[in-house]
């Protein structure tokens, strides 16, 4: 009798573990969702989004909420990310060791290129953004910093991804290829040919593939293997030539390799 007693018991705090995992689980997601979009959503939204139970949703709602992570309209049916989100997202930039150094690398190249430079990390298929330094002539208003966009349609991405085989790419970026312009790259062996080309001229380059009116170069800062961090510079497609965009990439690409010897210096991996 004890030891069904143990085995109902084991069964009972098994069954509870996975619920409490499957709940945090969707908890995460449901969260992910609402940073994929702007607009506010309801219970009936997120329930057509993923599927969840209702019931599930409406207990992951209302803790969400009470803990600060999702806001709500003035109705209390609609809700978006709340503040607690920005709150955890700079507590991962503040711990970054490799930040301060990044900033600074910035704010050397805008001032040597007077274009827009970002900083940027892969995470899966898409390139994150952790820092931005505005051109002093830029007309954008909205900070970049945690904003993603596809690997193959950046050349931040491109720079990031020929850090890797050919068989890591493959394997990497599966399925469709969606575009974000006319000009993006949307087959595997146009990727892996631009990949090729990185490779081949020290860092990365793209016109009109992630944002019309803007082309682009990248570089990795070389101090982890693979590369997982790169810097960009974006400049207006109408104002700079191609020989011009080379010279940037060029010295580009020296300013990130003297960030990651800094970076190994200091210890940074």
């Amino acid at each position: 009798m004890a030891q069904q007693a143990e085995v109902a018991a084991a069964a009972l705090e098994n069954g509870t573990s996975a619920a409490g995992v499957k709940s945090a689980r969707r908890a995460i997601d449901l969260v992910e969702e609402f940073a994929t979009t702007d607009a506010w959503l309801s219970l009936t939204d997120l329930h057509a989004r993923t599927g969840f139970p209702r019931s599930s949703l409406h207990g992951l709602l209302r803790t969400l909420h009470e803990a600060g992570w999702l806001q709500a309209d003035a109705s209390g049916t609609r809700y978006r990310l709340g503040v607690r989100a920005l709150i955890c997202g700079t507590a991962y930039l503040d711990r970054d060791p490799a930040m301060p150094y990044a900033t600074e690398a910035l704010e050397q190249l805008r001032e040597r290129t007077g274009f827009t430079s970002h900083y940027a990390r892969r995470h899966g298929a898409q390139v994150v953004y952790l820092e931005t330094r505005e051109s002093q002539r830029s007309l954008h208003l909205v900070s970049r910093v945690g904003r993603t966009l596809p690997v193959h349609a950046t050349a931040l991405g491109k720079a990031l991804l020929s850090e890797l085989t050919h068989d890591e790419i493959t394997e990497l970026v599966q399925g469709v290829l969606s575009p974000l312009t006319s000009n993006t790259v949307t087959t595997l062996d146009a990727l892996h040919a631009e990949c090729a080309a990185t490779r081949e001229r020290g860092f990365a380059a793209e016109v009109e593939e992630g944002t019309p009116g803007v082309r682009c170069v990248a570089s990795v800062v070389p101090y982890r293997i693979p590369g997982t961090d790169a810097m960009s510079c974006s400049m207006p497609v109408d104002k700079v030539s191609d020989d011009e965009a080379r010279e940037v990439g060029e010295l580009l690409a020296a300013a990130t390799a003297e960030l990651g010897q800094r970076l190994r210096r200091a210890g940074v991996r």
